[in-house]
């Protein structure tokens, strides 16, 4: 350094141990970040060349593709922030967050905590300003702290689910080949993660007056009615039960779908429907739709595949992690519970119905039939969760509620959209006449 030093040749080696302390400086403050650098790029690059080794990589079994590298992301793609005491904190809007984390969720619990079992249900009228039936996915986003609605109907409504648990349990929970040896290695922790997510996380956070766990977290007390059940799915404990306790913890049918195996990744993934719990299915068995694509268990929708199936199946394949949607549909059932496995909600094709007289319609069995469904992805398993809170309507109380033109317009409308099919295949042509009959005639109530 003497050559350019402006000090005396005999100062010279102060400039000199400077220069090695800000070097030295320089070190501790860049080489952590570079290290981190280099060890997600690493990291990623040892993923990659793992997803496109053939038969056993990733892309053989129908995983994601790696994604580049961040600072901002975990290895697993879960988000990261670096707080001053040197932990890793999560902050809430990220990919794979705890709902406990989430602003929105903390929010409403401290507003909601001890009043679950006074919220009304919610009321839906997705029929309003439907004067055309349009197949489309209608999806919206949704705050995590909404996933699980909880309502006064609770109590009862889980006393309904363990009734028709007990009589048709093999239609209300299953698992794709489970008495095979074939069985897919990725269901049991599928379930396994969405039972820890539920009974473990969720459920505690978002309704702590009604759900409860132990010191060790090892346990979930339902304060409502008394059930205690272990928060992760042990070895000993069989993939169908998780099911089977999912269904009588909360109000809501729980699909999981994975996609299909295929050792052609050039083409979209496919999903398909690997496991369930689902206690009001609407006019169909739901164990028939197991270990089948999205397109064939929408296969008796008209012209499901021609409108919406590339649509939806590039959407499931894209939803992230940390991401939820919702939709919400509508039907008209006459004499059908809220268990509709055996039919009763769409026609049959080659079966011909006879058209209901007016005046004939038995208004006090007439139900507007609304499913609350909601889409995303677990973190770890990358599961898609699809999930379903059915509720009912008496057609009396919409039209004193003054919603009867609106609803007899959307029945109308049925025939009217992209979809004229629709009419028939939601028995419109049966009772639709009859039953506007009634919503339009102001001298009945």
């Amino acid at each position: 350094m003497a050559w350019y030093s402006i000090l005396p040749s005999e100062l010279t080696h102060l400039e000199s141990w400077a220069a090695r302390i800000f070097f030295l400086l320089g070190l501790i403050t860049i080489g952590p970040w570079a290290f981190l650098i280099l060890l997600d790029a690493t990291i990623w690059i040892y993923r990659l060349i793992l997803w496109e080794i053939p038969w056993i990589g990733g892309r053989a079994r129908g995983r994601q593709r790696p994604r580049a590298p961040s600072l901002n992301e975990r290895p697993g793609g879960q988000r990261r922030a670096f707080g001053l005491r040197g932990v890793e904190t999560d902050t809430g809007d990220s990919e794979g967050g705890n709902p406990d984390d989430s602003p929105g969720l903390k929010r409403e619990r401290d507003q909601d905590s001890g009043k679950e079992n006074e919220t009304e249900p919610l009321q839906f009228r997705p029929f309003r300003g439907k004067d055309k039936y349009n197949l489309t996915m209608a999806l919206e986003s949704l705050n995590p702290s909404e996933l699980i609605p909880i309502d006064k109907t609770y109590k009862n409504r889980l006393a309904l689910r363990k009734s028709i648990l007990d009589q048709h349990h093999d239609i209300v929970v299953a698992i794709n080949n489970d008495q095979t040896p074939e069985e897919d290695a990725r269901i049991r922790p599928a379930i396994g993660e969405l039972y820890n997510f539920v009974l473990g996380t969720y459920l505690p956070a978002r309704y702590p007056s009604m759900f409860q766990l132990n010191a060790e977290s090892s346990l979930f007390h339902n304060l409502v009615t008394g059930a205690t059940w272990p928060t992760t799915l042990s070895p000993t404990t069989s993939a169908i039960q998780a099911l089977e306790i999912l269904a009588q913890t909360v109000d809501e049918d729980f699909l999981i779908l994975l996609p299909e195996l295929s050792l052609n990744s050039d083409e979209q993934p496919r999903y398909v429907l690997q496991a369930y719990a689902t206690c009001f299915p609407s006019g169909f068995n739901t164990r028939k739709k197991l270990g089948l694509r999205l397109v064939d268990i929408h296969g008796p929708v008209p012209r499901y595949q021609e409108k919406i199936e590339r649509s939806m199946d590039k959407f499931f394949a894209r939803i992230e992690v940390g991401k939820f949607v919702k939709r919400v549909n509508w039907s008209i059932t006459i004499d059908t519970g809220l268990f509709a496995a055996f039919g009763g909600t769409h026609a049959v094709p080659g079966k011909t119905e006879e058209t209901i007289e007016l005046g004939k319609l038995n208004v006090d069995q007439t139900l507007l039939r609304c499913e609350r469904q909601t889409l995303h992805r677990l973190p770890v398993s990358k599961a898609l969760i699809f999930t379903i809170h059915t509720y009912v309507y008496p057609v009396r109380q919409i039209k004193d509620e003054g919603s009867g033109e609106e609803l007899a317009n959307a029945i109308e409308g049925l025939k009217k959209g992209n979809v004229p099919e629709m009419h028939t295949y939601k028995k419109g042509d049966v009772w639709g006449e009859a039953l506007n009959d009634f919503l339009r005639d102001e001298t009945t109530k």
